[in-house]
């Protein structure tokens, strides 16, 4: 995937300025693709030239005059197009497990130390996720929303990104609870 789709994604529902579409990425986007502000910026440009997305100039009173964008016919083509290809498995990249690779040979407090600070990251990024979940859904039940709320992409991957900051989460749980269990059982011999 390109970090084109991802921004197209993010302006489907709405036109868009883009600081909101940076916000946008941060909030939920990041769940699958990460982007610094910049490069979102210099994206926008390019689709904006390529055709994809219109932008508007908005004068603004007291501040700074802002660009608004939106997808046009032919950015939704793109989506479409880009949708009906088969998605490529992703591939995870983690220091943290290469640090965990080479446990044998590395201190075991200082690693240990490693997986409870990204325990407590993954745990506090869920939370949030859910948080997100729970405002998108309303009063509703996640059943009846999942039928029948108005935008079930976007809560399908906050519900992704939940899920996998959970499994990490419980991965280095069970991690620091091996490490611990290996040391005190070196101690005893």
């Amino acid at each position: 995937m390109a970090l084109r789709h991802a921004v197209l994604a993010a302006l489907l529902d709405e036109e868009l300025s883009g600081y909101q579409v940076t916000k946008a990425f941060a909030a939920g986007v990041a769940n699958f693709w990460h982007a610094l502000p910049q490069q979102v910026y210099a994206e926008l440009a390019r689709l904006e030239k390529e055709g994809l997305v219109a932008g508007r100039e908005v004068v603004q009173v007291a501040r700074p005059n802002k660009r608004l964008f939106r997808v046009t016919g032919e950015g939704l083509a793109e989506l479409e197009s880009f949708a009906s290809a088969a998605a490529k498995p992703s591939f995870l990249r983690e220091d943290l497990l290469v640090q965990v690779q080479a446990a044998d040979h590395l201190d075991t407090d200082v690693l240990i130390d490693r997986l409870t600070e990204r325990y407590a990251f993954a745990e506090a990024k869920a939370a949030l996720f859910e948080e997100q979940l729970r405002a998108m859904r309303g009063e509703r039940g996640e059943a009846e929303f999942l039928l029948h709320g108005a935008r079930v992409g976007p809560y399908l991957t906050c519900r992704r990104g939940r899920d996998f900051e959970r499994a990490n989460r419980d991965w280095c749980r069970d991690a620091v609870e091996v490490l611990r269990a290996r040391r005190e059982a070196r101690a005893d011999s």
